[in-house]
């Protein structure tokens, strides 16, 4: 008789216990078998574990009775954590479990999630948090992980915990039972980093480069996305990257929204896959809503994008400034590359009539970047607005002239 597919669930269990006892309970309605994993620290789980809280620790270099004398929160954490994630790296080595299951308020969120990040994209995750309607880009990071908004704190099984938790279980035993191996595509791979501001180009460039037999694949520029193409470009096999919006580092150079932190870009150069810069969307800074924009950026021009985003824009000095920051960063790269320039205009919000239109800017930024490029880096510019389809065939066909290039 074949054996049910098994998940990991992961808690707390000495806060957490009876919850995790009604997930089990819904996963094996499901058909789903439960490895259990405590994460618990200073009471006793209410229910017997496969990996118990002694054993956590362990693989995290403490007893737990260090553990416990550490006397701060995070840093015990931290220890359970790296337990933990060694524990189910083992049980995804040796194919034990098919998918995650986790709950918890931000200790247990924190604990989960670290947990999930160490698993690949497309292996199941489901996390049921008290976080889960806040800002999760920190649980989440680049990873695929469903997180379900516990609504009331996970304090007992009651008429609303009950349906959520049933609900996030329910998911993960779909998720396990659709699994599938997906056979691995032969055509070559273009990654590609875009904004709603750059769409148009980006699509025009998709069907371009999908006319020719390529598989194209998008990263939104939002300070996750440029982030995940890096960490994916390491794993696959990428044939270029057009680094369409370079919007994520001019955010960490100058405090916008959308920053992906200092190694953003650098990714693709080092390993030197061939790449394709264009300074898209480097004209604006996505924010907060309006009044706390003006705090924040006063003395600029606001754009509402709705209430929970303004853009602002980036002055011509701080176009020339990221442009030799960009000529210093090109010179790490590996591999071949070129800078591509639409001198009409860098995202919608630059083009002519639109709010940050200012043909100063683009200008600034090719000037400058020219005086910080080696010889061997082709550097281009256009007379189009970066949307125009003239400007897609341009960076299309330079994709095609940097895959000849070799840097001396």
């Amino acid at each position: 008789m074949e054996s049910l597919p098994a998940v990991l669930l992961v808690a707390t269990m000495d806060t957490k216990g009876s919850e995790a006892a009604y997930v089990m309970e819904c996963l094996g309605e499901a058909g789903i078998a439960v490895v259990s994993l405590d994460g618990g620290i200073m009471g006793e789980s209410p229910i017997p574990t496969t990996i118990s809280r002694e054993e956590v620790a362990r693989a995290g270099g403490k007893t737990l009775d260090e553990v416990r004398a550490i006397g701060h929160e995070g840093k015990a954490l931290a220890v359970m954590i790296e337990g933990a994630k060694k524990h189910v790296m083992d049980l995804y080595g040796r194919y034990e479990i098919k998918g995650v299951f986790s709950l918890g308020g931000s200790m247990g969120t924190t604990l989960g999630t670290s947990i999930m990040r160490t698993l690949p994209i497309g292996f199941p995750k489901v996390m049921v948090s008290t976080m889960a309607s806040r800002d999760t880009h920190d649980f989440v990071g680049t990873k695929d992980i469903a997180m379900f908004n516990s609504v009331c704190d996970l304090a007992g099984i009651n008429r609303i915990s009950q349906k959520v938790l049933r609900n996030g279980a329910l998911a993960l035993a779909g998720m396990v039972k659709g699994l599938r191996d997906f056979v691995p595509s032969e055509k070559r791979l273009t990654m590609l980093s875009t904004l709603g501001t750059t769409e148009i180009c980006a699509q025009q460039i998709r069907k371009l480069l999908e006319n020719k037999g390529k598989e194209v694949m998008f990263f939104h520029t939002n300070g996750s996305g440029g982030k995940a193409m890096e960490e994916l470009a390491q794993v696959e096999d990428v044939e270029v990257v057009i680094d369409l919006s370079l919007h994520e580092l001019m955010a960490h150079r100058l405090g916008g929204g959308y920053d992906a932190g200092p190694a953003r870009g650098t990714g693709a150069l080092i390993k030197g896959i061939p790449t394709v810069l264009v300074p898209g969307n480097i004209d604006f800074l996505a924010t907060g809503p309006l009044e706390a924009t003006k705090r924040d950026f006063p003395g600029r021009i606001y754009h509402s994008h709705n209430a929970a985003i303004t853009a602002v824009n980036t002055t011509v000095e701080e176009a020339r400034d990221f442009a030799r920051f960009l000529g210093q960063r090109c010179g790490e790269a590996k591999g071949p590359l070129a800078v591509l320039v639409p001198m009409g205009g860098l995202s919608a919000f630059s083009s002519r009539g639109g709010p940050f239109y200012n043909e100063e800017v683009p200008r600034a930024f090719a000037e400058a970047i020219k005086e910080g490029l080696s010889n061997e880096i082709p550097l281009r510019t256009f007379p189009y607005h970066i949307n125009d389809r003239e400007f897609s065939e341009a960076v299309v066909a330079m994709t095609e002239e940097v895959l000849t290039l070799r840097r001396k």
